[in-house]
C-alpha cells in the first residue's frame, strides 16, 4: 500500500513538473509573440500600405477607436496575401466588401456577410486553377475537369455556408452625407480550411456522379 502510495506521489509530483514546464513555454512563446507584435507595431509600414492607405484618408475612411492604422492593417493584409505553402496554394485567402446602414454595427455585420461570399468567389478560383493545372499536367481527363469545374462554380452558397471563422485583417468606416456608417471589411481565411469548405461542398455537388471521379480528386487535390 507504502509502494502504491509512493509512486502515485512520484506521478503527481512528475505530471506538476510537465504542467509547470508546459505553462513556462506558453508563456514564454506569449512573451515573445507579444515582444513580436509590439515591435511590428512600431516599425514603420511600407510604403505602398501608407501610400494606400493616404489615398483612403482622402476618401474619408478612417478606424474605430483602438484599433490598428490603416497602414498597419493594410500592411498585415498584404503580407498574408503573399504567403503561400509548399503546393504554392495561398496560405490565406481574402474577401472583401462594404455596407451602409444607419447603424455601425448592422453594416459591419453586413459587410462581413458580403465579404464571406466574395471569399467564397476566392476559393472557387483558386481550386478551379488547381483543377486546371491537373488537365494540363494530363492528370484529369477534360471531361472530368469540366464536370468537376462546373459543380465548383454552382457550388459557392454551399462554399460560403462552411467557412467557419474568418480573421478580420482590416475594418475601417466613414460618415455618409445623410450620417449613414459605411463600414470597409478585408477579411482572411486559412487557406487549407479554404480547400477543406471547397471539398464539402464540391462533394455534395458531386453526389450523383461516380464515386471514382471523387476519390481521384481527392488525390489530386490532396484532400
Amino acid at each position: 500500500m507504502r509502494k502504491l502510495f509512493v509512486c502515485a506521489f512520484a506521478f503527481l509530483c512528475l505530471t506538476a513538473n510537465v504542467s509547470a514546464q508546459t505553462a513556462k513555454n506558453i508563456r514564454k512563446e506569449r512573451q515573445e509573440i507579444r515582444k513580436a507584435s509590439k515591435s511590428e507595431l512600431n516599425e514603420k509600414a511600407t510604403k505602398t500600405a501608407r501610400k494606400d492607405a493616404k489615398k483612403l484618408k482622402k476618401e474619408g475612411w478612417i478606424t474605430v477607436p483602438g484599433a490598428l492604422p490603416l497602414e498597419k492593417q493594410l500592411d498585415k493584409s498584404y503580407m498574408m496575401q503573399m504567403e503561400y505553402d509548399e503546393d504554392m496554394y495561398p496560405k490565406y485567402l481574402m474577401g472583401e466588401a462594404m455596407s451602409i446602414g444607419e447603424n455601425y454595427d448592422a453594416a459591419k455585420m453586413q459587410a462581413l456577410e458580403l465579404a464571406k461570399q466574395n471569399l467564397a468567389g476566392q476559393i472557387q478560383t483558386e481550386v478551379t486553377a488547381l483543377i486546371e493545372n491537373s488537365v494540363a499536367n494530363k492528370q484529369l481527363a477534360n471531361e472530368d475537369a469540366a464536370s468537376v469545374t462546373q459543380s465548383i462554380m454552382g457550388a459557392k452558397n454551399l462554399i460560403s455556408q462552411s467557412i467557419g471563422r474568418t480573421i478580420i485583417v482590416m475594418e475601417c468606416y466613414r460618415v455618409k452625407t445623410n450620417k449613414n456608417k459605411e463600414v470597409l471589411v478585408r477579411i482572411a481565411y486559412n487557406g487549407a480550411m479554404a480547400k477543406a469548405a471547397a471539398k464539402r461542398a464540391i462533394q455534395d455537388e458531386l453526389k450523383s456522379k461516380s464515386d471514382d471521379l471523387q476519390k481521384r480528386l481527392d488525390q489530386l487535390l490532396g484532400w
